[in-house]
C-alpha cells in the first residue's frame, strides 16, 4: 500500500484502554485530595464539595471495561483526513435507501451523546417508525476530542472542521447526506452546507445555530419580540455576566487548561460536570440523574483516557469564535429545536440560514437533547427529512 493509500484508508477501531491506566485513574480517584469548601459552597463558585466528593466516588466504582464491551459493539472507525486521525462510529440501517445523516456534537460532550439515537434512526420500525425514515448513522469525534486526539496543528477552523466531515462522507460512500448538531456541532453543521451545498440535504440543529447569540437588540426589534424571545434575551445577558468565564479561559489558554485536565481526573470532572449541572433541564435537578450516570461517568473517563480537555478547548474555544461575522446563507433547508433551556432566535438565524422548520419546546429540554429528549429530537429529524424527500 502507498503512502497515498494509506493516508485515505478508513480503518476498523476498537476502544481498549490499558489495565494500567484503568488502575491509575482509579488509584487517582481514591487519593484525591479536595479543598475546604468555600463559605456557602453552592453553585455560583463550582461545583459544590460535598457533591463533587459523591460523585467522585461513584466515578470510581463504574466499570470501564462493560463500557468498552457494549461501544465496541458499534462499528467504529478512524481515518487520517487532512493530517488528522478522525473517528467516527459507523452504523448501516437495515432499510434499503436509508438516508446517511451525520450527527455532531459539541463541549464538553463526545460521541457518546448520540448513542441512544442510533436505534431509532437506523430501525424506525423497531421503534415506532416507518422504513422510510431510515437512516445510516455516522457520528465522528470532532478534532480533539476522544479519539480524534491529538491534535495535530492549530489550523482547525469551523471551516476546516467542515470540509474534514465533508471528505469523511465522501469515504464512507455517501454523496448526498444530512447533518445534524448541537453546541459546537450546530456551527460546524452548516458550514458543511457552505462548502457544498449540493450534497447537504439538509440542516438540523438543536438549540441555535449561531447567529441568535444576542446580548441585547435595538428598540424596535424589541418590541417585536414575543414573551419567549425576550426571556431568551435576558438569559444571554446573565450567561455573559454570570458564567463567561469558561469560555475565556478555554479560549485563550487551553493549555492551561489541558495541563490541569491531563493531570488530575477529579479537575477534569468538575471542571465538565459544572457546565452539565447548568446546562441541563430542569435547573434544580442534578444533572447525573437528568443525563444518566452512564454518560456523565464514561463521557468524564474518554476525556481522562484521551487526554483531551485541552485540545477540546482549543478547537471550540480557541481556534474557532463566535464573535466573527456571520456567513451568508448555504440556501440548504434548515431547521431548528430550540429547548427550554435553549436559546435559539428564529428572527436571528434567518438573517444567515434558511429557515424552514422551526419548533419551541418551552417546558422541557437542555443542552443535551439526545440524552436530555430523545424521542423529541428523534422525531423532528425525522419530521424535517421526511418533509424534504
Amino acid at each position: 500500500m502507498n503512502a497515498y493509500q494509506s493516508e485515505t484508508a478508513v480503518l476498523p477501531f476498537r476502544i481498549e484502554i490499558a489495565g494500567a491506566a484503568l488502575d491509575d485513574l482509579r488509584t487517582r480517584l481514591r487519593n484525591a485530595r479536595f479543598p475546604e469548601p468555600l463559605p456557602g459552597d453552592d453553585w455560583r463558585d463550582g461545583v459544590p464539595v460535598e457533591v463533587l466528593r459523591d460523585l467522585v466516588a461513584r466515578w470510581e466504582r463504574h466499570d470501564w471495561r462493560a463500557t468498552e464491551e457494549r461501544l465496541n459493539a458499534l462499528p467504529q472507525i478512524t481515518t487520517r483526513i487532512d493530517g488528522q486521525t478522525i473517528h467516527a462510529v459507523h452504523v448501516r440501517s437495515p432499510h434499503p435507501d436509508a438516508t446517511p445523516i451525520l450527527l455532531l456534537h459539541g463541549w464538553p460532550g463526545s460521541f457518546l451523546e448520540f448513542e441512544g439515537l442510533i436505534g431509532p434512526l437506523t430501525d424506525p420500525v423497531a421503534h415506532g417508525g416507518s422504513a422510510a425514515d431510515a437512516f445510516d448513522v455516522v457520528i465522528p469525534s470532532q478534532p480533539g476530542f476522544g479519539f480524534s486526539t491529538p491534535l495535530e496543528d492549530a489550523g482547525w477552523t469551523v471551516a476546516r472542521t467542515a470540509a474534514a466531515f465533508a471528505e469523511l462522507m465522501t469515504r464512507l460512500g455517501y454523496e448526498r447526506f444530512a447533518v445534524q448538531g448541537g453546541d459546537h456541532g450546530a456551527a460546524v453543521a452548516p458550514e458543511i452546507a457552505r462548502l457544498a451545498p449540493e450534497r447537504v440535504i439538509g440542516v438540523h440543529a438543536n438549540g441555535s445555530l449561531g447567529g441568535s447569540f444576542l446580548g441585547q437588540v435595538d428598540d424596535a426589534t424589541a418590541a417585536r419580540l414575543t414573551p419567549l424571545e425576550q426571556d431568551r434575551i435576558r438569559r444571554v445577558g446573565e450567561f455573559m455576566q454570570r458564567e463567561f468565564g469558561y469560555i475565556a479561559i478555554q479560549g485563550t489558554r487551553p493549555g492551561l487548561v489541558g495541563a490541569m485536565t491531563a493531570d488530575s481526573p477529579v479537575a477534569q470532572f468538575a471542571w465538565i460536570y459544572d457546565k452539565l449541572q447548568a446546562w441541563t433541564h430542569p435547573a434544580e435537578a442534578d444533572a447525573v440523574d437528568v443525563l444518566g450516570e452512564r454518560f456523565v461517568f464514561e463521557n468524564a473517563a474518554l476525556y481522562w483516557f484521551t487526554a483531551s480537555g485541552g485540545s477540546s478547548a482549543a478547537l471550540v474555544y480557541a481556534l474557532n469564535t463566535a464573535w466573527e461575522a456571520p456567513k451568508p446563507s448555504s440556501g440548504v433547508p434548515t431547521a431548528v429545536i430550540a429547548f427550554a433551556h435553549d436559546i435559539g432566535l428564529r428572527f436571528a438565524e434567518e438573517q444567515h440560514h434558511r429557515i424552514v422548520r422551526w419548533t419551541d419546546v418551552e417546558d422541557r429540554g437542555g443542552h443535551f437533547a439526545a440524552m436530555e429528549e430523545p424521542e423529541l429530537l428523534v422525531d423532528d429529524i425525522r419530521a424535517f427529512f421526511g418533509s424534504l424527500r
